[in-house]
């Protein structure tokens, strides 16, 4: 709001002020319990003498709006609003309670960082780089096919034809057998994830997830009152004796995995620890919740390793796919494949928040699957990510070798690395954005201090090398 001096009215200038700030606390732009400028402060930033602010503080203060406090300052009351001339709701108190919690700090201040300078080499961001899209195909969609589905409200499970096309796209190039009962179409992964915690899942409940994983950078988990406790990933993944050693202590009800290219260390689970914990997980009646948005990223001319779900003989896994990491991630395009029975609980509480997803990005989907031969994309965009990961392995080994240990991803689009020397990680961070290279600490995906996580999906073909010198520039100033 801003302010206007008006020098012809029979209103005080005092009385101007106090209205002012009155305003902005009724419109909330001052929520309870938030500091006031200091006198002078705000005096010079009205143009005002310091005594007529003064004595606007001082009539706030006896309508109960403000309260003062020796040596802290001037702020809003956070107990006025019975004697406030305008009630207002307590926006301040509504922030800071509510369900969901925040984002981290620092995810915040990297993506804040990242969106308001475009020179930033961005190996934060977990999305493919828009060239690598299949712009042509879904133009060509748009021109040719006639959107001849009604726009209306859909189907809770989503729309029935993209269903049918996802039971043969996974049947053929997942190996997983599905019927669209047993498909259930989402906003992306992450919508998937949140009504299995907030559906099936209690406050109190126990479950497990890998560390490091990109499960910690999400806040649903905690919002939801789960307990939360760590399965460590070595070289081949989790290890199943670690998952039963978890039940044993804290009866844990579910898990949940990323066993393809993890995000964010890049492992593979080990086919035989595959098949322990599968059995592990019947036998203990233990749900798995498999993550699956790269096994088809494989870079290595080799056939995509078996999904949990596609070798799962008891029921035991809800496999949940998305399409950002190869398609595109604004059309925000998912599903999940579980039970009927769950897939209807969950299809029901997604009704109940929105009546259904939109209709034209699932008709597009639907679409591009019918009419576009899928190794037409995935081949290609395979060798462009393996084009990417070479060149950011190379110019880790020329440039980093004495700074930087890392394992060369076989997939994927993540290069997890762990620095040889100890390094404060948000000074690291922070000069790092100084340097206009951004990337992801290790500390949030749950992992100690030391580790960063460098995507090379987005950036640009052509800034990789640079962006590892700015990267080496950063560390050598933080070892000063």
């Amino acid at each position: 709001m801003e302010w206007k001096l008006d020098n012809d009215s029979k209103i005080p200038i005092y009385q101007q002020v106090v209205d002012f700030i009155e305003k902005r606390i009724t419109y909330g732009e001052l929520p309870p319990g938030s500091f006031l400028p200091s006198e002078r402060k705000l005096a010079t930033q009205l143009n005002v003498n310091r005594s007529t602010v003064t004595t606007a503080y001082n009539e706030l203060r006896a309508m109960g709006i403000v309260e003062s406090t020796t040596g802290k300052g001037t702020r809003v009351s956070t107990h006025m609003w019975g004697v406030s001339p305008t009630l207002t709701p307590n926006w301040r108190g509504f922030v800071e309670g509510g369900t969901f919690l925040p984002n981290l700090p620092l995810l915040r201040h990297i993506r804040a960082e990242v969106q308001q300078n475009e020179n930033m080499i961005d190996f934060a961001n977990g999305e493919l780089g828009c060239n690598l899209y299949p712009h042509d195909q879904l133009q060509t969609i748009l021109r040719e096919q006639p959107l001849t589905q009604s726009l209306s409200y859909d189907h809770p499970q989503g729309y029935l034809p993209l269903r049918q096309a996802v039971v043969k796209y996974m049947k053929d190039y997942l190996k997983i057998e599905a019927t669209e009962q047993s498909i259930m179409i989402t906003s992306g992964a992450q919508q998937a994830l949140h009504l299995i915690v907030q559906c099936l899942l209690n406050p109190g409940d126990a479950v497990a997830f890998e560390s490091p994983s990109h499960c910690y950078s999400l806040p649903l988990f905690q919002s939801a009152g789960i307990r939360i406790f760590p399965l460590p990933v070595d070289e081949h993944g989790i290890n199943p004796d670690d998952v039963q050693e978890l039940y044993r202590k804290h009866r844990i009800k579910m898990i949940f995995l990323n066993p393809n290219f993890q995000n964010p260390t890049g492992t593979m689970l080990h086919p035989n620890r595959r098949k322990k914990l599968l059995s592990l997980c019947a036998d203990l009646r233990i749900a798995i919740v498999e993550d699956d948005p790269s096994s088809l990223l494989t870079l290595e001319n080799k056939q995509p390793c078996p999904t949990l779900k596609s070798i799962d003989e008891n029921g035991t896994v809800i496999y949940v796919h998305s399409l950002s990491k190869m398609i595109a991630p604004g059309l925000r395009v998912g599903w999940l494949v579980a039970p009927q029975s769950v897939v209807e609980r969950l299809s029901d509480a997604r009704h109940q928040m929105e009546l259904g997803m939109s209709i034209f990005p699932q008709w597009l989907m639907q679409q591009f699957f019918e009419t576009v031969p899928f190794q037409s994309h995935i081949v290609p965009l395979r060798k462009q990510l393996a084009e990417k990961r070479d060149i950011i392995v190379r110019a880790l080994n020329e440039q980093l070798h004495d700074k930087i240990s890392f394992s060369n991803p076989t997939g994927g689009i993540y290069i997890w690395g762990k620095l040889n020397e100890p390094i404060n990680e948000k000074q690291l961070i922070m000069q790092s954005l100084k340097q206009e290279i951004a990337f992801m600490p290790g500390s949030i995906f749950g992992a100690k201090d030391g580790y960063i996580r460098l995507s090379y999906g987005k950036v640009n073909i052509d800034q990789i090398e640079e962006g590892i010198s700015r990267l080496r520039e950063a560390i050598l100033v933080c070892e000063k």
